[in-house]
């Protein structure tokens, strides 16, 4: 018999498991992640934490002695790029090998996300779903403030979360608004339209050195620092080579500022079908270009359909 949605979600240990924690304000964000980390904690499950730096401290202080058995991460570097954090769970799963269980925390949605950066975190959810076998021992606890998010990005968590709780012990719910991704064309939500005058050059095989060149003198007239733009000039670089390898043989980059980023674009004539591409290092014969971009940048964004693929990368000013 199949269990509805209003009814209490039955827990099964070992395992994986998505779960949205769904809270109005700071006492029921301590209540709810207390409720799924303490039981982990006294069984001696692994339990990795990744929230801001103000969130930590209050978990930690709420634990007491027993924060010395979890591992925390400031999620505004882990996650600053959302492409980067199915990688952290990846790397915590293989630092315990054979633990029955684990658990996790990760509240991606925090104050200050841009747009783009919240269009990327349910992305980010949506990969959640398909990033791990569902015999992995893991359960993951995402963490959604209702009084202080707007109701559109309430409502996607209920959308790309298999399963709801409140924080209180035994009451995890199958979401009924969950909706699974497209992994047959993963890419297909177009992105907000660049400006009309956005600076911008072809590129063919030979010609990456002039591409690179082009890059470093928009991030010098942008204003960008010396470290991001060293970093930006790679990214794209990984991005262009894959467009001369996998894209047809040459591209377009459009470069542009909005808002305090610079923005890179990088169009070719190829088709991206593989839904977790950049977000988990790379089989020695698959090409690196998206995963070293998510790495060295501060946010990734890809369309992709038959038409044709576009990445676009961001760096803050």
């Amino acid at each position: 018999m199949s269990t509805q949605p209003d009814q209490p979600e039955a827990e099964h240990p070992g395992r994986y498991s998505h779960e949205a924690l769904l809270y109005p304000g700071d006492g029921q964000f301590l209540s709810g992640v207390l409720s799924f980390v303490r039981p982990a904690v006294d069984a001696g499950f692994p339990v990795l934490v990744l929230l801001t730096a103000a969130r930590i401290a209050a978990v930690r202080g709420a634990l007491g002695p027993a924060a010395e058995k979890v591992e925390f991460a400031d999620m505004a570097e882990v996650g600053g790029n959302p492409g980067r954090i199915i990688g952290a769970w990846r790397r915590f799963l293989d630092a315990h090998g054979g633990a029955a269980e684990l658990r996790g925390v990760g509240e991606a949605v925090f104050p200050g996300r841009s747009p783009a950066e919240l269009a990327e975190c349910v992305r980010y959810e949506e990969l959640l779903n398909v990033a791990f076998d569902p015999a992995t021992p893991l359960r993951v606890l995402c963490p959604y403030d209702v009084a202080a998010l707007p109701a559109p990005v309430i409502a996607d968590a209920r959308r790309t979360h298999p399963y709801l709780t409140g924080g209180i012990p035994g009451d995890r719910q199958r979401s009924a608004g969950f909706r699974p991704a497209d992994l047959a064309e993963p890419y297909t939500k177009r992105l907000p339209a660049r400006p009309a005058d956005a600076a911008c050059i072809t590129f063919e095989r030979g010609g990456l050195g002039g591409l690179r060149s082009f890059v470093t003198a928009q991030a010098e007239r942008a204003g960008l620092a010396s470290r991001p733009a060293t970093a930006l000039v790679a990214a794209v670089n990984e991005i262009a080579t894959n467009s001369l390898q996998h894209g047809g043989g040459r591209g377009e980059l459009r470069v542009w500022t909005d808002d305090g980023w610079l923005l890179c674009e990088v169009s070719d004539q190829g088709h991206l079908t593989a839904p977790l591409a950049g977000q988990l290092p790379p089989a020695a014969d698959q090409g690196a270009g998206l995963w070293l971009a998510n790495q060295l940048t501060d946010l990734v964004q890809i369309h992709s359909s038959t038409g044709g693929t576009v990445v676009r990368v961001h760096q803050k000013l």
